[in-house]
């Protein structure tokens, strides 16, 4: 290989390489603004997080405190916070980048094919943090406060939740996160199943082994307890079962296809073995002293 044409086989590369600087760049800045506005409105998003906690601490008779126990926690609280809502603001134009750099490399007919999916798995990342903040955070909560024990009696040792504002907000944030990521599993699955990685046969076959393996993955994602663990675990299955179904509509579809380009043709085999004239030329073929045109002993 001659000097020049090391130098065009690199080309390419160092092409690929720019455009990928460039998306990176762009979906960095994204980011950042996206920080940097949230961290202004840092109070509003910090009410907004701790509204489930208010309503939880209401619904059980409790004054709705929330409690600091360093100067300097609520500043990096809204730090956290305004990364947290930087990346939620930011996600669609960190995907949008991302397809722009691997859409190139794709032909027409699959651009196509996965465009919904890069439009669902936003939507379904919203679905998942909206389930979270909206249900499991708020049945979560009323489980927990449900431990609190108040002492009639004199010297008798009582339980109460101080609302330590770290953990409550390290709480929200995991479990907002972890829903929104498990949403994507239909996601996942659908896109294996259209580049034919996975079938839905596979799947139903390896249900018992996916549910141990979500089992371990809800205890991995979620705060140690076991109320979290369990209410992703279900969550996640019935994602995990609604799959299965789409797996089964892409084969479907897969399959249809192949049927009108003519690469199926186990229909007309499976007729040809119903029919009666088929079974009787079966006969003649296989005793060569009786044909059509021949009398039986002649």
């Amino acid at each position: 290989m001659t000097e020049k044409h090391i130098e065009d086989s690199s080309a390419p590369l160092i092409d690929h390489l720019i455009e990928l600087r460039s998306r990176l760049i762009r979906s960095i800045l994204a980011f950042v603004v996206a920080m940097m506005v949230c961290f202004a409105l840092a109070e509003p998003i910090y009410r907004f997080m701790a509204r489930p906690l208010q309503q939880a601490l209401i619904d059980n008779g409790k004054d709705p405190t929330i409690v600091f126990f360093g100067p300097h926690e609520l500043f990096f609280l809204y730090i956290s916070l305004s990364m947290f809502g930087g990346f939620f603001f930011a996600f669609p134009v960190i995907g949008h980048q991302l397809w722009r750099f691997v859409a190139p490399g794709l032909y027409r007919s699959e651009q196509r094919a996965f465009l919904p999916f890069l439009l669902a798995s936003p939507l379904l990342f919203l679905a998942g943090a909206s389930f979270a903040y909206f249900g499991a955070m708020p049945l979560a909560l009323d489980f927990f406060l449900g431990f609190e024990t108040q002492s009639d009696a004199e010297g008798e040792l009582s339980i109460a939740y101080l609302g330590s504002a770290r953990e409550y907000f390290s709480l929200a944030m995991k479990l907002i996160l972890a829903f929104g990521i498990a949403f994507q599993l239909p996601v996942l699955l659908t896109l294996m199943a259209k580049a034919g990685l996975v079938g839905s046969t596979w799947l139903v076959d390896n249900r018992k082994y996916a549910i141990v393996g979500l089992m371990v993955a809800a205890a991995l994602v979620t705060p140690p307890d076991v109320f979290s663990m369990m209410l992703m675990f279900l969550v996640v299955y019935s994602l995990y079962e609604v799959s299965i179904f789409l797996v089964k509509s892409v084969e479907k579809k897969r399959e249809d296809e192949l049927r009108a380009q003519g690469y199926y043709d186990e229909d007309e085999d499976d007729d040809d073995d119903d029919d009666p004239m088929m079974k009787e030329a079966e006969g003649w073929d296989d005793d060569p002293g009786d044909s059509p045109g021949t009398e039986k002993g002649r």
